[in-house]
């Protein structure tokens, strides 16, 4: 199965089972080139979220125009700080934001339950490093990724690189087949 992709500088289309890399610096919105990936060519999303919560994505979905009919969101935040949750269809909560297995065993069971073309949003492994730590985060990140290939699915995952020394971007980037980089004046380039 082909996905397109809609984010400027970057190929046509890729191929199920693929996952992208967005490396960008921790100061660049990075929210336009999410959307633009979630919302292109498209049945089903799943979007994991360890930086902001589901009412926070829910907004972001708003704002650019995602049908929200089509997202099912997993807040790994909210429990972490003590927020009130509303679990619905829609909107899944994790217990605890370094609960790295559930984020995996999640992200499988909606790839199981839905069909069609389904497109997954990692937001962010920056994150997930900052609650688990680098080793369990590298596991889990090789987890999905196994898993949008054996569903043809295709993600995005995002790395915030100022954060973190080269040598740990340059680890991530190896596990995937499509690299798209954010600079500080929001310039995209990528490579796949």
């Amino acid at each position: 199965m082909e996905y397109t992709l809609a984010i400027e500088n970057t190929p046509d289309s890729v191929p199920g089972g693929t996952g992208i890399l967005l490396v960008h610096p921790s100061t660049v919105e990075t929210d336009r080139i999410d959307t633009e990936f979630l919302k292109t060519d498209t049945d089903n999303l799943f979007i994991v979220s360890t930086r902001t919560t589901a009412r926070e994505v829910k907004q972001k979905l708003e704002h650019y125009e995602v049908d929200e009919s089509r997202a099912t969101i997993l807040d790994a935040l909210s429990a972490e700080r003590g927020y009130t949750r509303r679990q619905s269809n829609s909107v899944h909560y994790l217990p605890a934001a370094n609960d790295l297995d559930g984020i995996v065993e999640e992200t499988g069971e909606f790839l199981d339950t839905h069909e069609g073309k389904r497109r997954v949003s990692i937001d962010s492994i920056t994150e997930m490093i900052y609650y688990a730590d680098k080793r369990a985060t590298h596991e889990a990140v090789e987890a999905l990724l196994d898993l949008l290939v054996q569903h043809d699915a295709v993600g995005i995952f995002h790395l915030a690189a100022g954060v973190h020394d080269d040598e740990l971007v340059s680890q991530f980037r190896e596990l995937f087949g499509g690299v798209v980089e954010l600079d500080e004046t929001g310039t995209i380039s990528s490579s796949f």
